[in-house]
Formats: C-alpha cells, structure tokens, sequence
C-alpha cells in the first residue's frame, strides 16, 4: 500500500505525480497516453535513450502524429554528442514536475529508466558514506524490536524525513537515522543545507504525492517475442540508415553514453564490419532482452509500489489497456486522484 492512502491528511495535501514504469516493449506508452486521455495529466519521458535528437526509431519515440496529441517532456532535449547525466534529469525532470503541477495537471512519469526514477523520488545529495558499524546496530535494534520501533527512533530525530517513509521501509529508515548517527545532523537538513548552497536536489516525495504504477508482464515469453518483433519492425523502419546518419557525422565515438545505447552499439558494430546482419540482429535482440530483465529485478524490489499485470491479445502483439486502465483509475481514486481530477 502507498504511504498517502488516505491515512496522513498532511500526505494527501501534496500535489499529486504519478510513475508508470515497466520493462522496454511492456506497453507503458500505451497506457499513459490513454490515461492522458481520462485525466488532465503531462507525460514526462523518464528514458535515458530518448533525450538525444536525431535517435528516433531506436529508441522507440512515438511518432510524431502521437506527440502532436499528447506532447512528451524531456524529449530530444541534448544532442547525442553530450553526456545526459542523472544530475541533469532529476533537475530537468524536477523543473518540469513544478510547472505542470502549478498549472494545476498532473505530471506523469513515464518510462524504464529505474535510476532516474530511484534519484528523482529520493533525491541527490552529497551523504556520509556507509558506516558498517553503525549499520548493524540499527539492524540489530530492528531484529529485536521490529522496524516500526526503529521508524520512531527516527521520527524523534528526523520528523520530516519520517513522515515520508513507511514504518516497514527498512532500508531508507536504516540509512536515514544512519545518515544523523554519523553526521549529528537529520538527512532532511542536510539535503536543505545543499539546496541554500545551490547543490543536490530535494527528494520529490518531500513536495508531492507519488503514486507508483508499474506494468509488469503476466508471460515472460510473450515479452520476449514482442522484444524481437519490435526489434525488426525497428529495422525494417530505417534503423540501420539512423545509426549510419549518426555515424557520418565523424565526432560521435563507441564511448558515448548515445551510442551505447541498446540496439546502436549492435548496428554501429554491424557498420564497422565486425558482425554479420544475422549476428547483429541476434545481439540486438539479446541486449534488449538484457534491458528487460534489469528492469524487472529493479521493480522486484521497489517499495509502495502498484503492480499491474498486464496480458497481450494474439491479434498483432498489442497491449489489450483497457483492462489494465480501469485498474489505474481505481488505484488513483483511492488515492483521492482520479476523484479529485474529475472534480
């Protein structure tokens, strides 16, 4: 269950964000455009691949006829030539959040990219590094007396950064009472303490409500397929000539965060004579599944959050969403979101 069901009145006060994530070809895209649909929400792309110009088909962008109705934040922002760091997203991201919300909509984060979602919910600051010592008596203080016990330990130094952990969240109620054990100080202050001196970026659960959604697939085979045919749907759109475009372009290197990217680091291999098309289609789809399953064990162990178990129709590997948005739009109304939307 999310921290602000209904129980803490302060909670439920916050702004609302909303994360859908899932594995690559899962259907998030889908999906948000058609809850875009029902509710007065502005997708924000949380994808590390889609930023750079020029990196269309690859990166499984919707088509322009798409964008032009339902328009996507932090798209085709930097040039592939540039490092995109997560720094750069959570305050990209974070400036974006801030002026869909005073426009009084709704930002929805959409995307695979699991770190920038971990950075952007919990924020970036400079912290004390792990004490082991310190560690294993906050663990061992659980072990005897349960997290819960632990969480009020730390609401009586860090009452701020309590209020927004739930008291079964082990790991960030570890390392935030970790953090004042080491530092003297609550995390909360330090990160503020950041922020006057123009550094770090505060956790976004600090400002808003989140509520986290992700699609995860009921058949890993079925995902598999639809891995491997959007894969060469890519190709047969121009895949291979966009990675020769950015290739011709002679400042663009292997070493780039761009063109390491899944799928062009495998056709840029294939244009430089070291595979055949047979072996680069095979990596491709290898890499990509890759992808998917990093992302699965990420969600495996994500906290306060709604999975959604999404099913496939036989008729041309589409995602069936309609099923799958009458649930979000139940979850949201418990979450006094949908309800609120609609007025």
């Amino acid at each position: 269950m999310l921290d602000d069901s209904g129980t803490d009145p302060v909670v439920n006060q916050r702004p609302p964000v909303i994360f859908l994530m899932g594995p690559t070809a899962s259907g998030k895209t889908d999906l948000a455009i058609e809850l875009s649909k029902k509710l007065p929400c502005d997708i924000i792309s949380v994808d590390s691949s889609q930023v750079y110009r020029g990196m269309d088909i690859g990166t499984a962008k919707p088509e322009p006829s798409v964008l032009h109705e339902s328009p996507h934040r932090l798209i085709d922002i930097c040039d592939p030539g540039e490092a995109y760091s997560v720094g750069e997203f959570v305050r990209d991201a974070r400036r974006e959040i801030d002026g869909v919300s005073a426009a009084g909509r709704i930002p929805l984060l959409v995307g695979g990219t699991m770190l920038y979602f971990k950075a952007l919910r919990e924020g970036i600051a400079d912290l004390p590094a792990a004490n082991e010592k310190i560690r294993r008596e906050i663990e061992q203080q659980a072990h005897d007396k349960g997290w819960p016990f632990v969480h009020a330990l730390l609401a009586e130094v860090d009452p701020a950064g309590a209020a927004v952990i739930h008291p079964n969240h082990s790991q960030r109620i570890s390392r935030a009472l970790e953090v004042y054990r080491v530092s003297g100080l609550p995390l909360t202050q330090l990160i503020e303490q950041q922020l006057q001196k123009g550094c770090g970026v505060a956790p976004l659960e600090k400002d808003y409500r989140i509520v986290q959604l992700a699609l995860i697939p009921a058949d890993r085979a079925v995902l598999h397929q639809r891995i491997e045919q959007r894969f060469d749907i890519m190709l047969q759109q121009g895949f291979i000539e966009e990675v020769s475009a950015l290739r011709q372009r002679g400042d663009l290197t292997t070493e780039l965060p761009a063109v390491r990217a899944v799928g062009y680091r495998q056709i840029w291999a294939y244009l430089d004579g070291e595979c055949t098309y047979d072996e680069m289609r095979a990596r491709g789809v290898a890499a990509t599944r890759q992808l998917a399953k990093r992302q699965l064990t990420w969600l495996r162990g994500w906290t306060d959050l709604h999975r959604l178990t999404s099913d496939f129709t036989q008729h041309g590997g589409v995602l069936t969403v309609d099923d799958i948005l009458l649930k979000v739009l139940e979850i949201l109304q418990s979450s006094a979101i949908y309800k609120n939307a609609a007025g």
